[in-house]
């Protein structure tokens, strides 16, 4: 299993990049969102990537980011949605919008995507409201401030992984983020939103 790639970026398409990695090219399938984050050809990329089989055909999925895998993940296991559909709804939302669409049952939100229907929204709705919640709402439906910085995602994602749930643990890198600032790195972020989540 391919869980990450670093390479070079070789050449991209409407809906993929090749990555250059150690003479082997790969390529990857992505949203628009992710692809647009790659810079010129040549430069440093680095993807988290989902390998995806079936009878009759095998691809490499990348991801800007491990809280966009996450959603990824979270898509395709809902019936009816393949990882094109995925993609989409991936290309037209971030991850802590399509949270925050699912905590708040916004079915219009998530069928603004490219081949997703009213009833398919209101599928993804339904079966992903007791999975997802990064970003949705915490106690006496209180917000929890956006996450807005590069590693905000990677941070949360850290944190649940920890054990925390995803409401704690993105107040808890939320807080961080803010005393830090946006320049903070991955680690200092990760360090000061465990201290902030155990109190």
């Amino acid at each position: 299993m391919i869980a990450k790639l670093t390479g070079t970026l070789d050449s991209m398409g409407h809906d993929h990049a090749v990555i250059d990695v150690g003479g082997v090219g790969y390529l990857v399938f992505a949203s628009s969102r992710t692809l647009s984050g790659l810079s010129g050809k040549g430069d440093r990329v680095v993807l988290h990537t989902e390998m995806q089989v079936s009878e009759t055909d095998m691809r490499l999925i990348g991801f800007a980011s491990a809280s966009e895998r996450d959603g990824f993940r979270l898509l395709t296991g809902v019936q009816g949605v393949g990882s094109k559909v995925a993609l989409a709804i991936l290309s037209a939302l971030t991850p802590e919008e399509l949270a925050r669409a699912v905590a708040q049952g916004d079915k219009a939100m998530i069928a603004r995507s490219q081949g997703v229907g009213p009833k398919l929204a209101l599928r993804i709705v339904n079966e992903l409201k007791d999975k997802m919640g990064a970003l949705s709402l915490g106690p006496a439906g209180i917000g929890i401030p956006a996450l807005v910085g590069n590693h905000a995602a990677d941070a949360v994602s850290a944190l649940q992984n920890l054990g925390f749930k995803p409401a704690d643990a993105a107040r808890a890198v939320a807080g961080a983020e803010e005393e830090l600032g946006d320049g903070a790195s991955l680690d200092a972020l990760v360090r000061l939103a465990l201290k902030k989540a155990a109190r």
